[in-house]
């Protein structure tokens, strides 16, 4: 059996950031974010949190599956509402999901390809028939406000998928998973403070480590090599070959790192899926927001063959294919 997309749904907070707006408080200016990133604009969480944003994007993937229930849900987010519990069960109260397993996955920027794959996973198993994945990522507000290295790079939102039951041969059903990390690259993007290190001794962290931190050209060059194998990978495991794909839709960091992973595949560049001059690197709801993207703008179409790739902090890195299915239009993401 495999896991197949049967609802997509997308929500951006309405509070909207131009680089304008940016380069007026640091020490920055528009050509220079987006000569170096590819992004114009970004939304921001500004009053609505992480579970309220899975809840929007959720509510949108049921009811583009024409479903009110589901069996399973699971969470991908790097900022959830609280350390304690987990975001998932609240989400799933606020859809009258009340009572079925819900549940939490970090993987930062990878989380979408692994909460798929752990879908996948439970859908072999009697009596989960569908699953909802929800990412969520309110990162703007684990920013420090004056760090122009980080600010301009990431936007806050969420997107979401319907998965079923079905068969591997169906438009829709996902291909084999290709997931990986390595934790010696765990300092390369990290929030280093504020977890139980710190809190035992075991780490001295200082102010500045309650804030996101990335090395950014030590990422580009890993997010780059890891993403390429991790894609090529998974169109070997489907019997693809370059030629044969439509799409690639990679985490949305930045545009020269997309534009390298094509150029190592041999994908041309007029076959990426890009959202991020629109609402920026938002970490794990980057995929599922660039599907929803793609399904808005008409791009997606029943049959065409599509590999999804990601990289994030962990270090964490996934890939997988799929032929992309019917769906109910989308109206809107923000």
């Amino acid at each position: 059996m495999s896991a197949v997309i049967e609802g997509l749904g997308g929500w951006l907070p309405p509070r909207l950031v131009t680089n304008d707006e940016l380069s007026r408080r640091l020490d920055t200016t528009d050509a220079w974010i987006e000569s170096r990133t590819g992004i114009r604009q970004r939304h921001v969480a500004d009053g609505v949190s992480t579970g309220e944003m899975a809840v929007h994007a959720a509510a949108r993937a049921l009811a583009s599956a024409g479903r009110t229930d589901v069996d399973l849900l699971v969470l991908a987010t790097t900022t959830p509402d609280r350390p304690c519990p987990a975001t998932a069960p609240e989400v799933a109260s606020a859809l009258g999901l009340a009572g079925i397993p819900a549940f939490d996955i970090s993987a930062v920027c990878t989380g979408f390809l692994y909460a798929l794959a752990t879908a996948a996973g439970f859908l072999s198993t009697p009596g989960v028939d569908r699953v909802l994945v929800v990412a969520s990522e309110a990162f703007s507000t684990i920013l420090d406000p004056a760090d122009r290295g980080t600010v301009p790079i990431f936007g806050d939102g969420a997107g979401a998928v319907v998965l079923r039951r079905g068969e591997p041969d169906e438009v829709g059903a996902l291909g084999d998973f290709v997931l990986g990390s390595d934790g010696k690259l765990a300092d390369l993007i990290t929030v280093r403070g504020g977890g139980a290190a710190e809190r035992t001794g075991a780490l001295t962290a200082n102010p500045a480590d309650r804030f996101f931190q990335m090395r950014g050209r030590e990422v580009f060059a890993d997010a780059v090599m890891r993403m390429t194998g991790a894609a090529a990978d998974a169109m070997k495991l489907a019997g693809w070959n370059p030629t044969e794909v439509d799409w690639f839709i990679g985490h949305q960091a930045n545009l020269r790192i997309l534009h390298a992973v094509a150029e190592q595949l041999e994908l041309p560049l007029e076959r990426l899926i890009v959202h991020l001059d629109q609402v920026g690197n938002t970490a794990a709801a980057s995929i599922p927001l660039a599907l929803a993207h793609g399904q808005l703008s008409g791009r997606l179409q029943p049959g065409q063959r599509i590999v999804l790739a990601a990289f994030g902090g962990g270090a964490t890195w996934g890939a997988t294919t799929l032929c992309w299915p019917a769906l109910r239009p989308i109206d809107r993401i923000t």
